[in-house]
């Protein structure tokens, strides 16, 4: 499923020619490491805890 982002502009000629760059969150290698993670969580081996405040003081 590549989503396209990223659009780069190359000159060609007299005209502009868009050339699309996959979104790298969408690799094979990134969306195998998201359903380990999934599993993991549903097989219950997640930690819960607090959500941490990073507000600037």
């Amino acid at each position: 499923m590549p989503v396209m982002t990223k659009e780069r502009t190359v000159r060609k000629g007299r005209r502009r020619v868009f050339e699309m760059e996959p979104d790298p969150f969408y690799s094979e290698s990134n969306m195998a490491h998201l359903r380990r993670g999934i599993a993991a969580l549903n097989a219950g081996e997640g930690t819960e805890h607090e959500l941490l405040d990073i507000t600037d003081e």
